[in-house]
Parts: C-alpha cells; structure tokens; sequence
C-alpha cells in the first residue's frame, strides 16, 4: 500500500487515469483509499497527489447491469483529464 500511495502520487503529474476494480466479497477499504474521493494522497515525502487520477468500483455492486458498471468505472475520467491539462497552462 505504501509503494502503491508513493507511485499514485508521482502519477498525479501524468496525464493517466487508474481505474481499479474490485472483485469478490472482500473488505475493500484500502481500494476506496487509492480513489481519494474523500482524503487526498499524500507520498512518503508528504507530497500531495496533484488530482484525483483513481476512480474504484466493486464490481459485485453492478455484476447484473454492465452498463452502469461501465458508467460509475468511467465517471471520473473526463474531469481527471480536465484536471490534469488545466494544471498545464
């Protein structure tokens, strides 16, 4: 987890995005973490993650409807590539 926030955070600076699905029944706390939706990362040297570049979703939540699974997976990518060419100018 530790190597993993240290390389999301330098990611930040990229123009990528990271989806992560989760599957199974398994406690997923640590996954929603990377999303950052609610507390920002922050990197070994407490170097903020410059934007939000995770979007995580469970896929047992939407297994029955491939559409929505799709929707909520890709919710976020559009922003994240405002984002991160906003931050260009």
């Amino acid at each position: 987890m530790y190597e993993t926030t240290n390389a999301l955070v330098e990611a930040s600076f990229l123009p990528i995005s990271i989806i992560i699905v989760g599957l199974g029944n398994a406690s997923f706390g640590q996954m929603e973490r990377l999303d950052a939706d609610e507390n920002p990362l922050y990197n070994k040297n407490k170097v903020k993650a410059d934007r939000d570049l995770v979007q995580f979703s469970m896929f047992n939540k939407f297994k029955n409807d491939p559409e929505r699974l799709a929707e909520d997976l890709l919710e976020e990518v559009p922003r994240q590539v405002v984002e991160y060419y906003y931050k260009l100018k």
